[in-house]
């Protein structure tokens, strides 16, 4: 499965030296290579958007 981007619990941050750390926030990933789970039980959509931010996706 894919990384739910659009989950609430999905976080990204980029560290100085570049390298993209993804996680998330309740620990219901596969951890290598990163990714969640086939129909988590953790989904939650997010409740905001991203209006006024930038995204950069690779």
């Amino acid at each position: 499965m894919a990384v739910r981007q659009d989950c609430r619990h999905y976080s990204t941050r980029t560290t100085p030296t570049g390298e993209q750390i993804q996680r998330c926030r309740v620990d219901a990933n596969e951890k290598t290579p990163f990714a969640c789970p086939d129909f988590c039980l953790f989904f939650e959509p997010r409740s905001i958007t991203d209006a006024g931010w930038q995204r950069f996706d690779s």
